[in-house]
């Protein structure tokens, strides 16, 4: 049982941190937030990702050029273009350290107020950190483990926030349903986003990229976006 909450605590975390920070923050600025509050989230966002940890700066440019290019050749990552899921993957990941180590051009209205702090990109970015994570992942499944299946679910713990991206980005443009038709591939996964905290609404934030809430029913109930209403309330960010 303690494994299967440390993977669910692993998933929704990161999962949150994703959403509520790289995605909505950094790359849509929906809402802001204070220099220390921006600092105490990349080092949370660190803790939750762990081994599989996302820049703010590389993912923030990344997923603007999605939306700037989506399903073209352009796009970053679109089963229009790329032949499976792993090539989908596998260009991501390419396009993401290139932008990352700033190897490649990027137009300025890309970077513009994208979040990016040097320092310490390079050390949760770096082979060290990642293979820290994988030891404490490691000891931790060593001690707490009780049964062999439950060692099917490792690979997921060290690859979660690849995971979370090639279920929105390669599903959330195969399968599922459209509120708007647009000239996109996008759409929602679920009625009600139980797992991926309303990212699953895919469709709807193609259509309203700019809008903090990706739930347009009344069902379509973004779990992320409540939290962020909370935190706005305690006033520790602030929503546009």
């Amino acid at each position: 049982m303690t494994i299967i909450i440390f993977v669910l605590t692993l998933w929704y975390g990161g999962l949150f941190f994703q959403s509520f920070f790289l995605h909505r923050y950094a790359a849509h600025q929906v809402f802001t937030m204070s220099k220390r509050m921006e600092r105490i989230t990349f080092i949370l966002t660190w803790i939750f990702q762990g081994s599989s940890y996302l820049s703010a700066y590389g993912y923030g440019i990344m997923h603007r050029m999605h939306h700037a290019y989506t399903d073209t050749e352009n796009d970053p990552h679109s089963p229009s273009y790329d032949g499976s899921l792993f090539a989908m993957m596998w260009k991501t990941k390419t396009v993401y350290q290139q932008i990352n180590n700033q190897k490649i051009a990027v137009d300025p209205h890309f970077t513009q107020n994208v979040p990016q702090w040097k320092e310490f990109d390079k050390f949760a970015s770096s082979l060290i950190s990642r293979l820290l994570w994988i030891i404490f992942y490691v000891f931790f499944y060593l001690f707490f483990v009780t049964a062999w299946w439950q060692w099917l679910l490792f690979p997921i713990i060290l690859l979660m926030a690849p995971i979370h991206g090639v279920i929105i980005n390669w599903f959330g443009h195969l399968y599922g349903y459209v509120n708007f038709k647009m000239k996109n591939t996008s759409k929602n996964l679920f009625r009600f986003d139980f797992l991926m905290m309303g990212e699953g609404y895919h469709n709807n934030h193609h259509k309203q990229s700019s809008n903090a809430d990706f739930g347009v029913k009344w069902y379509e109930i973004d779990i992320t976006f409540l939290v962020i209403k909370l935190l706005h309330r305690f006033q520790l960010i602030q929503l546009k």
